[in-house]
């Protein structure tokens, strides 16, 4: 983490003109020390149970061999990404809890919005993939091994990664590329693009019409093929004749327009939002919620609604208590 942070600030720094900022201070949430201690106890709750339950879904899938199928692939990914989403946002937020400095470096500020843009690309295009398939399951269910086979899911998992990277490149530069002057003081918890751009001492008009573009272009592309799927899956359940049928089909797809809604309904209202509406008390709340809480959530949606992924935890926790009595 140190080498890509020396690695991204030297291309930073080398890119923009004018900047004599060498570090950031985040302002954070508050400056009551007894909020900071139990700010502190709620995001350590939160950040262990996403690791605890991303980890547990990884593993739970890769153990079970019934769960080898793209589904279960794409999910595991799904929960990879989610850990490096949550985890290029909490532990400087813990820190920044901890200790009386909030500073951070400029190349630490650079690498955290570089990995924070690449994961929520990913997450944002794996939703995308993961409604395709089902789209496939659901109404080509007799092409499905051969249109999701392990090449096409390996093709649509590399393609969501390395659009993931390209986003994050593309923005990452484009933001340091920006004159930092001073102040520099980041009214926010981690180094967001938007708070960024307000302490710039250089016109930033053409960044802001990129962000909205670009922002507003992978997350209509994304929201679109997730829409489509389902109008043609939504079709496809209304054929079924019988209600046990309709109703095992739908259950496939719960846990994932859980996930899809509560993903999408918090990035559109953060970013694609005109600028003057917005508040720095209610971008935080929400901004906490999408970068930290759902990360948490995902495991838990998939898990809560996915009868076949508690049936494999009941009979993992079942051989766990068997194995220990037998001690």
């Amino acid at each position: 983490m140190i080498f890509l942070e020396s690695i991204i600030g030297q291309f930073t720094m080398a890119q923009g003109n004018g900047t004599t900022v060498t570090e950031f201070i985040l302002a954070g949430f508050t400056d009551h020390p007894e909020l900071q201690v139990a700010l502190f106890l709620i995001f350590l709750v939160i950040y262990v149970l996403t690791l605890l339950g991303n980890l547990g879904m990884i593993a739970l899938i890769w153990r079970d061999s019934r769960f080898h199928t793209p589904m279960y692939l794409l999910l595991s990914n799904l929960s990879l990404v989610d850990l490096g989403y949550s985890s290029s946002i909490a532990p400087r937020v813990l820190v920044s809890f901890s200790r009386e400095s909030k500073a951070i470096s400029y190349a630490g500020c650079a690498a955290q919005l570089y990995f924070f843009f690449a994961f929520a690309t990913m997450e944002s295009f794996l939703l995308a993939v993961m409604a395709y398939d089902r789209y496939v399951a659901i109404c080509n269910p007799l092409l499905y091994r051969l249109i999701m086979s392990k090449r096409s899911c390996a093709c649509l998992l590399a393609s969501s990664y390395m659009a993931g990277v390209a986003n994050a490149t593309m923005f990452t530069s484009c933001t340091f590329q920006l004159s930092f002057c001073g102040p520099n003081v980041i009214n926010h918890y981690f180094c967001d693009v938007l708070p960024l751009m307000r302490l710039s001492c250089t016109d930033t008009h053409t960044n802001e019409m990129l962000l909205s573009t670009f922002a507003g272009f992978i997350q209509l592309t994304t929201i679109l093929i997730i829409l489509f799927s389902y109008l043609y899956i939504t079709a496809a359940i209304l054929r079924i004749r019988s209600s046990e049928g309709r109703h095992k089909a739908f259950s496939t797809c719960a846990s994932h327009l859980t996930a899809v809604a509560v993903f999408y309904g918090t990035t559109f209202f953060i970013y694609l939002r005109p600028s003057s509406t917005s508040s720095l008390e209610q971008d935080q709340v929400i901004s906490v919620f999408y970068t930290v809480v759902i990360p948490m959530l995902n495991p838990l949606i998939y898990s809560l609604r996915n009868k076949e992924v508690k049936d494999s935890l009941g009979r993992m926790l079942e051989r766990r208590k068997f194995s220990q009595r037998l001690r």
